[in-house]
Formats: C-alpha cells, sequence, structure tokens
C-alpha cells in the first residue's frame, strides 16, 4: 500500500515531463501539436507545432531555454520544471495534485494569513495534501469499507 498517496510517474525525460503535464493539463482531451503552439504563442512565446509533436515523441531530448520556456507558458508552470536536472518537479506534481482535489471537491477551500504574491510554499502545500489523504485513511476505515484512497474499490 501506498499510504494513500497517488503515485507519481517518473519524470525524468523532457517527454515524461511533457506527456505527464499533457494528461493532468487537459485531463481526457487530445491536444494536438497545432493548438498548442497556439496556446503558447496567445501567452506571449513561440513554439512550433512540429517542435512540439517532436517532444511528445522523444525525438527531442535537449532543447533549447527558449523552448522550456515556451512549454512553462503552454502549460501555466515554472520552465524550470522541465529542465533535465530540475530542482522544480515535485513542486509542480503537488500543486497539480492540489488542483485535481480542487476540482473534485476534495479540498473546497483553503486561507492562509501573511502569504506573499506567490502563496503557499510548496512545503506546505504538500502537508495539506498528506493531512487530507490522512483523513480519508481514517474515513475510509471508520466506515469499514471502500478502498483506500487512491485503490480502486473491488
Amino acid at each position: 500500500m501506498d499510504g494513500g498517496k497517488e503515485r507519481v510517474p517518473e519524470l525524468r525525460t523532457l517527454q515524461q515531463k511533457v506527456e505527464y503535464m499533457v494528461e493532468k493539463t487537459f485531463p481526457g482531451q487530445k491536444v494536438s501539436g497545432r493548438v498548442f503552439a497556439d496556446l503558447v504563442r496567445e501567452r506571449g512565446g513561440s513554439l512550433s507545432h512540429s517542435y512540439f509533436s517532436n517532444i511528445l515523441a522523444g525525438k527531442v531530448t535537449q532543447p533549447s531555454e527558449d523552448i522550456l520556456k515556451a512549454l512553462g507558458l503552454g502549460f501555466g508552470v515554472d520552465w524550470r520544471f522541465f529542465k533535465e536536472e530540475s530542482e522544480v518537479v515535485d513542486d509542480v506534481v503537488a500543486g497539480l495534485q492540489f488542483l485535481a482535489k480542487r476540482r473534485t471537491g476534495e479540498i473546497s477551500g483553503l486561507a492562509g494569513r501573511g502569504l506573499d504574491e506567490d502563496g503557499l510554499p510548496p512545503e506546505l502545500l504538500q502537508f495539506a495534501l498528506s493531512l487530507l489523504e490522512d483523513a480519508k485513511g481514517r474515513r475510509n476505515t471508520a466506515d469499514g469499507g471502500g478502498a483506500p484512497f487512491g485503490e480502486p474499490e473491488k
């Protein structure tokens, strides 16, 4: 058992990171290279649809910093997420998990005092997610039914 946490896929390569972001940013949608390139352009960046398709196909592994910045614009995340040795991968993943829980209603609101324009620090966001997972696990145990959070009902 994984303690109720959502399993995060391995995100080492650029292709893995972009596939993950497509899945999390556009859940259940088929996003073409052209659509994504248009989105980047609308947000002030530049990325060709064929280059984006080549990234998804694994043909591009070490793009320029400008391309990484365009990917960040398109997905609305810090462009350093796409760097080879990124320090922000865990922060981005935690943020996406938090947003997914907001969309599903598992988290209905959050108030913070003394926050700056950057919002919640990643450590606090991860802590909030862990509290939510613990509470769900205790509720499932107390109810005597249901599968642990993150696991399908049998």
